[in-house]
């Protein structure tokens, strides 16, 4: 387990929910403010709210990929919507494809289904975003 992978999780065993504790543990890297990006993600713990809904460490992943390929480019703003998208699929797949899911209530096992605990959701999508990060070196 990497460093990062252990500091998203102490942050989520701290209080954060599983987007907050992906998305902060790259503030650095995002160039942004940590309580902004935590503030951000307050709303898309458990699921956005009720666990019915997709997985908060993916969100806080599929984020982090926002943060780092978008051109941020306003008067623009399909300059680089498409590859982010596609990045934020590539992600999204793989997550599904490792777990059987990306909605929360399947992966705590509200559906009969086998449980898939926080930590690893969160530990694979901070992998996945030092995976992106290590391409872009």
């Amino acid at each position: 387990m990497t460093e990062k992978q252990q500091n998203a999780i102490a942050l989520h065993k701290k209080g954060y929910n599983c987007f907050q504790s992906v998305l902060c543990g790259f503030a650095r890297e995002l160039e942004a403010d940590e309580t902004t990006l935590f503030r951000l993600g307050e709303g898309f713990g458990l699921g956005m709210g009720d666990m019915k809904q997709t997985c908060g460490a993916v969100s806080g992943a599929v984020a982090c990929m926002g943060l780092l390929n978008s051109a941020a480019d306003t008067e623009a703003p399909n300059t680089t919507k498409r590859a982010t998208m596609g990045m934020a699929a590539t992600l999204t797949d793989r997550f599904c494809r490792e777990h059987g899911s990306c909605i929360c209530e399947v992966l705590k096992g509200r559906t009969g289904c086998p449980v898939v605990p926080c930590d690893t959701c969160i530990a694979d999508c901070v992998g996945y975003v030092e995976e992106e990060l290590a391409r872009r070196v």
